[in-house]
């Protein structure tokens, strides 16, 4: 790969085109590396861990993948910070890999404020420029493999392969034998209010990195114009924050586990370390344990261990509840109601008491996520009624099929045809407003039809492909397969994290069955898909040219490969499609994306 650079760090002469890169040989190069450093931080060899960091981190290899990260793969690509810097041309990316270089300076983060889902707060983002971003996509590149080496095997937030609903079945695990008392918390501002000190005192890096780091946690956030400082907490929105926040937390499950092999009981110290469970998904985490007292005491060892990085226990949202017995027994956890119920056969005692001989564990939606859900449809039906009926099924079918995904793993059937019934007298009460001087048959007639076993599916009157409603009772019901313990992406067995994309909750079946058809590889560039990969749907005919809807003319690609190939297959010309991608869209879009480093994310 010939490259010319000159003193100012930018491309003299333009000889490499961005679309010439082999990027097959850029990620193996890439991958090699950090799976090298995790094997060495899993055996402790810190010397080798640092050495292979700073390979990387000068690696042109690795500073082409941080660029196109960042540039093109990355959702928020055309978000700008406070320079302005935006969907970048081919020329601009390459001009920016050249100057990538780790420093001890940077630029403050633009702040934007987007709403909290399901309330009337704020969450504060922090978007930093695209060399920052860049800059950080090449750090984390360094960092994730040692971390990932190291991270305890209940933690499941913001790191690749792991989801909530993994988190979901460690819980399941944790209670599905005993009943149990659980510590349902919440940690409040978490992003916020990370003290930088222990944060950069825990990296165990070397100074480049860390120097960097420091600057980007010192930057500061322009708001309205106005710089303001920050002293405390990793700004919400930049490309390395989750990672930052993990490190933060790292200890806490051993911290506990350290307190209870310490408290008198019986039993052996191992027996009562593994008695106990703390599975934490970001800054939402439990404790269980089958004693009150212990989890009495559990919460107050926490409460002291959170102070030492500056965080606190958000009172309001942190509850202790047991699995089975109280008046309200179980508790919920990301977007899911978990608790146990009294089955079997009843004894009668000598005072004449019954006991039941059993219980069962549920894992459901809970109230608060239905009701949202339930919310969003309604506001959805009524501000579309003066829209054509195909308009408004576009607009349902996605939030329907997302979450009916999302909780098909739990105990969901009864709940999705309550909110199929409550769905369609919604749908009945927008006919009667759109034509109120129309009976109910014409109304009928006019919106429901009958395809296939469905008697009454909302479909538009077409013979030969009529666009219909999905239903929440169609999503089959399929149990998630908990990720191994303490597996990671690095480990170098890509077949088993490949394949479990397509099995993930959330990923369509089509996306699904093309995953196997292609054993979890990409049809361009030959690659397994990975956790953090962009990958997309492409018609193999572009349907520009005549290509059909079918299995035969679908394949997926990762979504830098889907730019190439669209670029020289004619269907949207010769210009660099990169810079004008298509959001994804239910239906008939041939660009259906599927965000693998974000399958399962809860949507409550």
């Amino acid at each position: 790969m010939s490259k010319t650079i000159n003193n100012s760090k930018t491309i003299n002469t333009v000889r490499l085109e961005w679309r010439q890169i082999n990027w097959k040989s850029v990620e193996r190069r890439v991958f090699r590396l950090q799976k090298r450093i995790y094997q060495a931080k899993r055996r402790g060899d810190v010397r080798t861990v640092r050495g292979l960091q700073k390979i990387l981190l000068k690696s042109w290899s690795a500073k082409l993948l941080a660029v196109r990260r960042v540039t093109q793969d990355n959702q928020g690509r055309k978000t700008a910070g406070v320079d302005g810097v935006k969907s970048l041309s081919p020329v601009a990316r390459l001009n920016l890999v050249g100057q990538l270089e780790l420093g001890s300076k940077s630029k403050p983060a633009r702040r934007v404020w987007i709403p909290k889902p399901g309330r009337d707060e704020k969450r504060p983002l922090g978007i930093p420029t695209m060399y920052d971003r860049a800059a950080q996509a090449l750090v984390k590149m360094a960092l994730e493999p040692q971390w990932e080496a190291v991270f305890e095997p209940n933690s499941y937030g913001f790191r690749p392969g792991r989801s909530c609903h993994d988190a979901r079945e460690a819980i399941f695990t944790a209670i599905k034998c005993k009943a149990k008392w659980v510590l349902d918390a919440d940690i409040a501002r978490c992003f916020d209010k990370i003290d930088h000190n222990s944060l950069l005192n825990k990296l165990e890096t070397f100074p480049a990195i860390r120097r960097q780091i420091r600057a980007w946690l010192k930057a500061g956030v322009i708001d309205s114009g106005q710089l303001f400082p920050t002293d405390e907490g990793t700004p919400q929105g930049g490309v390395i924050s989750p990672l930052l926040a993990n490190i933060a937390l790292h200890g806490m499950e051993k911290s506990i586990k350290d307190r209870v092999e310490k408290l008198p009981g019986k039993g052996s110290r191992t027996n009562r370390r593994d008695a106990v469970s703390l599975i934490r998904y970001a800054d939402d985490f439990v404790i269980i344990h089958e004693n009150q007292d212990v989890i009495r005491k559990c919460r107050e060892h926490i409460q002291e261990w959170l102070k030492g990085i500056g965080l606190e226990l958000k009172e309001a949202k942190t509850h202790l509840t047991h699995t089975l017995e109280g008046d309200n027994p179980g508790f919920d956890f990301l977007g899911f109601n978990i608790r146990q119920h009294k089955v079997g056969k009843y004894k009668t005692g000598k005072n004449t008491h019954k006991e039941p001989l059993g219980f069962k564990t549920i894992i459901k939606p809970s109230k608060k996520a239905i009701q949202n859900h339930y919310q969003k449809l309604k506001e959805a039906i009524n501000s579309h009624i003066t829209a054509p009926q195909e308009a408004l099924i576009k607009h349902l079918n996605p939030m329907v099929r997302g979450w009916s995904n999302y909780y098909s793993t739990g105990v969901s059937k009864e709940i999705f045809a309550k909110l199929d019934q409550l769905m369609y007298w919604k749908l009945v009460k927008w006919g009667k407003r759109k034509h109120p001087n129309k009976t109910g048959k014409w109304i009928a007639r006019k919106y429901w039809q009958t395809i296939g076993n469905r008697r009454w599916a909302f479909a538009t009157r077409s013979e030969m492909n009529p666009m219909q409603l999905q239903s929440h009772n169609k999503t089959p019901i399929v149990r998630h397969v908990k990720v191994k313990g303490e597996a990671s992406p690095y480990d170098g067995n890509l077949k088993y994290w490949s394949s479990r994309l397509g099995e993930q909750p959330g990923v369509p079946s089509k996306i699904s069955k093309l995953l196997k058809k292609q054993k979890g590889k990409c049809a361009h560039c030959g690659l397994f898909f990975r956790e953090e990969d962009i990958v997309e749907m492409d018609h193999i005919i572009p349907k520009s040219k005549g290509g059909k809807d079918t299995y035969k003319n679908l394949q997926l690609l990762h979504r830098h490969c889907h730019d190439v190939k669209t670029a020289s297959d004619g269907s949207l010309g010769t210009h660099d499609k990169s810079q004008t991608v298509e959001e994804p869209c239910e239906g008939k879009l041939s660009r259906t994306v599927l965000k693998t480093s974000r399958v399962g994310d809860c949507p409550a």
